[in-house]
C-alpha cells in the first residue's frame, strides 16, 4: 500500500511539476509585456520633465499643492518603484533556464501577472528537457513526501514482536 502511495504522489508530482515550464514562460512574456507598459508610461513622463526642464524627481515633487496632484505623484512613485522591481525581475527570469526558474518563486510575485497567467494555462503534455527534467524532479519530490507522510501516519500503528517493529 505504500508503495501505490508513494507512486501515485510521485506521479502527481510529477505531473504537477512538469507543467513549471510553460507556465514561467507564459509568465515571462506577461511581465515583459507590463513592464514594456510601464516604461513607455514613464518615458512619457520623463519627457515631459525635460521639455519642462525638470528632472524626474523634480517633476515629481511639483506634483503638489492639492489633494489631487498629491495623490498623483503618490500614484507615480509606486508605478516607478514596481517597474524597477519588475525590471529587476524580469532581467532574473530571462537570464534563468526553464529548470532554474523552480528555484526563483520570489520572482514570480507580481500577483496581478501570476492571476492573468494562471487563468488563461491550460496544462500540456511536457515535451521539451526541461519539461521532462522538472517532471523527473516533480516524481521524485513527490514520491520522498508522500512515502514520508504515510510512514509517519503508520508508525503508531505497527506491531511491535520481539522488540523489532512489524509492517
Amino acid at each position: 500500500m505504500l508503495r501505490l502511495m508513494s507512486l501515485a504522489g510521485g506521479m502527481a508530482g510529477a505531473l504537477a511539476l512538469s507543467q513549471f515550464p510553460e507556465f514561467s514562460q507564459q509568465y515571462l512574456q506577461r511581465l515583459a509585456g507590463k513592464v514594456d507598459a510601464l516604461e513607455k508610461m514613464a518615458g512619457e513622463f520623463d519627457a515631459s520633465a525635460e521639455a519642462a526642464g525638470l528632472s524626474r524627481e523634480a517633476a515629481l515633487a511639483s506634483l503638489s499643492g492639492n489633494a489631487f496632484a498629491g495623490l498623483h505623484q503618490a500614484d507615480l512613485r509606486t508605478t516607478f518603484g514596481e517597474l524597477d522591481r519588475l525590471r529587476s525581475d524580469l532581467a532574473l527570469l530571462r537570464e534563468a533556464g526553464p529548470v532554474e526558474r523552480t528555484l526563483l518563486p520570489h520572482r514570480f510575485l507580481d500577483t496581478e501577472t501570476f492571476a492573468a497567467t494562471w487563468a488563461d494555462f491550460q496544462p500540456a503534455v511536457p515535451a521539451t528537457t526541461a519539461g521532462m527534467a522538472t517532471g523527473a524532479l516533480g516524481y521524485l519530490g513527490g514520491w520522498a513526501a508522500v512515502s514520508i507522510l504515510v510512514s509517519i501516519l503508520v508508525s503508531p500503528f505497527r506491531r511491535r514482536e520481539g522488540g523489532r517493529a512489524r509492517v
